[in-house]
């Protein structure tokens, strides 16, 4: 099994309380940590511009620009985005940033790229908000145009949503055929969502990494569809990874797991919340599965292994403040569960440069 980490930017108010002139060097100093151990495959932002659960006055920084920074700060670790939302920028100019910042990290990005959800950050910013199948159809688009850019450095689609025309990417992506040994027609591509007609679909047809629910049973039922769709569209389901995202909520015994709920209560109290959504989002943490002592961990990712999930992705909301449930997360659960072999061989294929 793999593993990332997302690192705080605010988004989920995991930044509170710090002086913003602050924000970068707390970020950095994590980036640099999960660099430095190689148990950690990855490192992961959102790609959120206002807060959740309520849209308020703290700092939510910018994806693509902490893309950039990060490549600039690690030199291992792979960078990735959960997920970029296609409606907020032109695909083929996503495209040529994405391919920069594969050539400013020595080939460490990852795409991650979904149809967006958060409705208050469309209008907010004046991208209306499109129903679901406009933003799904305008991801199908994008995601074909990134492809052909990567692939060919030209991009051409006289589409529904998106029309380019000789749209040129150079320099090409690091990850690329044009590159001696390696075997990728560019950045790995991630089609992040659990839509069952069409989101999956656009996996199977697109995909090198799906993610969806971390809820076993319906991770199961979403990799059963997953699998049927790749059938239809004559893909190899083994070649796509599938990968979940979990909170974290860790301790020694069940009384430090108590005092870690408590102390992320009071940390959304202490954001100015009302109470009933500091309380809704206390539970959203407590009912996760990633809850609880090590050795439960460990249980209910071999459990989730065993369905299929080989890449977990991780958050702790406490980690710009308290590293004890990472470090706890290092040293105990991380030895128990990767796959050094294939970590080694992603790291031949994908990085080293």
């Amino acid at each position: 099994m793999k593993f990332g980490i997302f690192i705080p930017q605010g988004w989920r108010q995991d930044l509170v309380g710090i002086d913003p002139s602050l924000h970068w060097g707390v970020m950095a100093g994590l980036a640099r940590r999960i660099d430095a151990n190689e148990d950690w495959t990855s490192l992961w932002v959102y790609d959120h511009v206002h807060t959740v659960p309520r849209p308020i006055e703290e700092a939510t920084h910018e994806a693509w620009s902490l893309m950039a920074a990060f490549a600039g700060v690690t030199g291992r670790v792979r960078l990735g985005q959960m997920c970029t939302c296609m409606g907020y920028r032109n695909p083929a100019h996503l495209a040529k940033v994405a391919a920069t910042i594969d050539v400013i990290s020595e080939g460490r990005l990852e795409m991650g790229i979904g149809a967006g959800w958060y409705e208050h950050e469309w209008r907010a910013y004046g991208y209306g908000f499109p129903r679901a199948g406009e933003r799904l159809a305008m991801l199908r688009e994008g995601v074909e145009i990134m492809q052909q850019m990567w692939k060919t450095g030209y991009g051409t689609l006289e589409g529904e949503h998106y029309q380019v025309d000789g749209a040129m990417c150079f320099p090409q992506p690091l990850q690329g055929t044009a590159q001696p040994g390696s075997t990728r027609n560019g950045i790995p591509m991630w089609i992040a969502g659990g839509g069952e007609r069409k989101t999956l679909r656009i996996a199977a047809e697109y995909a090198d990494y799906t993610n969806f629910s971390g809820m076993p049973e319906e991770f199961s039922a979403k990799s059963e569809i997953l699998a049927g769709h790749c059938a239809d569209v004559g893909r190899d389901f083994d070649e796509i990874v599938r990968s979940s995202n979990f909170n974290v909520v860790i301790g020694r015994n069940h009384r430090e797991v108590q005092d870690r709920l408590d102390w992320i209560r009071g940390h959304y109290a202490s954001a100015g919340l009302p109470e009933d959504v500091v309380e809704s989002t206390t539970k959203s943490f407590a009912d996760g599965p990633l809850v609880g002592t090590p050795e439960q961990i460990i249980e209910t990712l071999s459990d989730m292994r065993r369905r299929g999930m080989t890449y977990a992705i991780t958050y702790f909301v406490e980690a710009a403040y308290d590293t004890s449930g990472i470090d706890l997360f290092e040293r105990e659960v991380l030895p128990e569960l990767v796959d050094h072999e294939q970590h080694n061989h992603l790291w031949g294929l994908f990085g080293g440069r």
